[in-house]
């Protein structure tokens, strides 16, 4: 964990230019869509809670959201859903929802950002990915903050029809609770197919 006196995150990567953040949340569940965000702040934006979302409280995420959606330039989320992850596969699944949720953007940036170390060309855009572009960059910041919110979000709506696997608690991901619930309960039609975890797999004893 980093404390906040370590983390100087960076307002843009090339000064004068309209730079978007993009990031995702969501590649290690077993269950629901993986989320995607791409944000624009404006060039003076600070916020002393803004952090790498997965160091943040969940309260602070919250607080974020808000100052982030109503003070943004422009921003979008997607989602991506299990079948296309399933498609896809995780990685080009996370892309394709960065990329999208960048065309909703209701301005047009200049340069991309992109938390990770894999991007596809797409739209003539110029971009950079950035290996913990979260904690380096604002924009980026912001964008997993909007992307884990959103989820998080959409994951306590689908607990409330699913209530045996504890989605509130887990957000899909591979908990002890979920993997008991899946083997008493089985998979449901929100859980991504192509994710395997060893404890579910048959064993040949």
């Amino acid at each position: 964990m980093h404390s906040r006196e370590d983390i100087v995150l960076r307002p843009y990567l090339n000064e004068g230019l309209v730079e978007a953040g993009c990031d995702e949340a969501g590649r290690g569940p077993l269950v629901g869509p993986v989320y995607a965000a791409a944000v624009i702040l404006p060039p003076d934006f600070h916020n002393p809670l803004l952090n790498d979302s997965k160091q943040m409280t969940e309260k602070n995420r919250d607080i974020l959201r808000e100052v982030i959606e109503k003070e943004a330039v422009a921003w979008a989320v997607e989602a991506v859903s299990p079948k296309e992850i399933d498609e896809l596969n995780i990685l080009w699944a996370s892309v394709t929802g960065m990329q999208r949720a960048v065309r909703k953007l209701s301005v047009r940036p200049d340069f991309l950002l992109v938390d990770g170390n894999k991007f596809r060309p797409f739209d003539g855009y110029r971009y950079r990915t950035v290996v913990k572009g979260d904690a380096t960059f604002a924009s980026i910041a912001a964008a997993s903050v909007l992307a884990k919110t959103h989820r998080d979000e959409y994951m306590r709506k689908l607990a409330l029809e699913y209530p045996e696997y504890g989605w509130e608690r887990n957000m899909g991901y591979p908990t002890k609770e979920h993997i008991a619930a899946i083997m008493k309960y089985g998979y449901t039609p929100h859980h991504r197919k192509s994710f395997h975890v060893k404890e579910l797999e048959p064993t040949l004893f």
